[in-house]
């Protein structure tokens, strides 16, 4: 990595709708319990893209510059005091959650939703979350998960999407008992969907179907683990085998949020199915008469708690390697073509960002 000052750090910064810049900002003293990490990679979420586009998501404006990014892992270059069980040198994921743990629903055991939840890159409150892409950051200690030797990066950055999907997995078996032997629906292969695929595969899912309106995704997701790929936009009767005898899928990871995409997944669900609904949009329309008529299962999945450090686990034994996913990496200084490379859905799956050498 480029030597820098200890007090000045460079970093992707969105000052505005269609405003993405690299600044130089100020570099936090490291206080108790916290690490400072050379950050070596950053994934270029979705979100971060509505932020970009369209100045927020949904009510969440951008109101003052902001640094971007939530999936991103680095080496520790130094510990704060008080800091145990964690080594300079070495490769962390970064959660990018810090729940207050002081709410309602941080005393229930429900973290994921607290009431004053700071996540890392998002505009939610004033001041807003300054996020991880940046050549250098201090963090807590508390959300850094060392991964072993031999373990890139760019996978390591991919623990936080991993983390959600695995969450998504967790609330289905909860409803629906274990993914082994069942025959699962995937909708929308972007990274969550191909992270879905990954997962169903890990738990012994019997059967695997991903849909997708690119073939260059659907691809993706058939190297990350599924059975069989289906085109709606080429290939209008490629679920017709599943939707035979009132559905013969058992589960669906509904990853696009296509109102299109939620009527050929309830057409494929078997009666009592479950429909675990991941991906997020504003008002979508969905078949009731047909949900309420098989007595579908449907269950919202939001964010991750404990399944980051599962996501990190899984990555590092190799049971999981969401590297078939990451279609390109950019240095930092390339960062709006970064962006917008990951803006066409027809070529991009997850894209990165390298801060070494950057």
């Amino acid at each position: 990595m480029t030597e820098t000052t200890d007090t000045r750090t460079r970093a992707v910064r969105l000052n505005g709708q269609d405003d993405l810049t690299i600044a130089t900002t100020d570099l936090p003293a490291l206080g108790h319990g916290e690490v400072r990490v050379a950050v070596l990679a950053g994934g270029i979420c979705g979100s971060d893209l509505h932020y970009w586009h369209e100045g927020g998501i949904g009510t969440i404006r951008v109101r003052e510059p902001i640094i971007l990014g939530h999936e991103a892992a680095g080496r520790i270059e130094a510990l704060g005091a008080g800091v145990t069980g964690l080594a300079v040198g070495q490769l962390v994921a970064m959660n990018p959650s810090h729940p207050c743990g002081a709410c309602e629903f941080c005393t229930q055991g429900l973290p994921h939703h607290c009431m004053a939840m700071r996540f890392k890159g998002s505009a939610m409150y004033l001041p807003h979350e300054q996020g991880m892409f940046r050549d250098r950051m201090v963090i807590g200690a508390a959300q850094c998960h060392p991964l072993p030797h031999g373990i890139t990066p760019g996978a390591a950055a991919c623990a936080e999407p991993l983390a959600v999907c695995l969450h998504a997995a967790n609330r289905a078996e909860a409803l629906a008992g274990p993914l082994a032997g069942k025959t699962v629906l995937v909708t929308g292969a972007g990274p969550i969907g191909a992270l879905c695929v990954a997962v169903a595969r890990q738990r012994g899912a019997a059967t695997i179907i991903v849909t997708d309106i690119q073939d260059a995704t659907l691809a993706v997701a058939r190297r990350m683990g599924a059975d069989h790929s289906v085109n709606p936009a080429t290939d209008p009767d490629g679920l017709a085998a599943w939707q035979q005898d009132k559905g013969r899928v058992d589960l669906v990871f509904e990853c696009s949020a296509a109102a299109s995409a939620i009527r050929d997944a309830v057409a494929c669900l078997r009666p009592l199915g479950t429909l675990v609904q991941v991906g997020v949009a504003g008002p979508t329309p969905m078949p009731l008469n047909l949900m309420v008529g098989k007595e579908i299962v449907f269950a919202g999945s939001h964010r991750f708690d404990t399944e980051f450090a599962e996501a990190v686990r899984l990555i590092g034994a190799g049971d999981i390697d969401p590297r078939p996913m990451i279609t390109a990496t950019y240095p930092m200084a390339e960062a709006l073509t970064a962006f917008r490379t990951a803006s066409d859905r027809a070529r991009s799956v997850k894209v990165q960002l390298s801060f070494a050498d950057s």
